[in-house]
């Protein structure tokens, strides 16, 4: 069983994956003792990064995507397109090397992997696609097609 959400609502684009019972004592969890078949979990060194925030947003003329990428360089960062229309925004935050002599007091800073993949509507033109990353956001746009203008055909009856 797989759900798509964004945040805490469903969203019927988002190909993000889920487990609803997450949390719960009974729920399926990744030791597979649960009434409930397993999901696969992210572990908490990376649960922090792999669930950037990305915002969608619609204008008259294309989608925006803008996702919060602090610290990564735009070679650490790709956005793709797969079967034409699931845009796939991914990256990797490495953890610092560390010295035998260092002693950390506190890490808050979260490394790991990014992965986040949108479906994108009929009107989107994945072969127009841009992307540009400013000051730790990437912006990607996806230009909209004109809305296709129906046209009436009169059918003559015969008899």
């Amino acid at each position: 069983m797989s759900l798509i959400r964004r945040g805490n609502a469903f969203d019927p684009f988002s190909v993000d994956l889920c487990d609803p019972f997450d949390g719960f004592l009974f729920g399926s969890g990744s030791s597979g003792g649960g009434l409930f078949p397993s999901f696969p979990r992210v572990s908490s060194e990376t649960a922090a990064f792999a669930g950037a925030r990305i915002d969608w947003k619609e204008t008259p003329e294309s989608h925006v995507f803008k996702a919060d990428v602090p610290g990564l360089k735009k070679e650490e960062v790709k956005v793709e397109v797969e079967d034409g229309n699931i845009l796939q925004i991914s990256g990797e935050r490495r953890k610092e090397q560390e010295e035998k002599t260092n002693k950390w007091h506190r890490v808050e800073r979260s490394s790991g992997k990014l992965m986040r993949r949108f479906r994108l509507p009929e009107n989107s033109k994945p072969e127009q696609i841009k992307a540009s990353m400013e000051n730790g956001v990437l912006t990607v746009t996806v230009p909209k097609e004109e809305p296709k203008k129906h046209e009436v055909k009169s059918i003559q009856i015969s008899g």
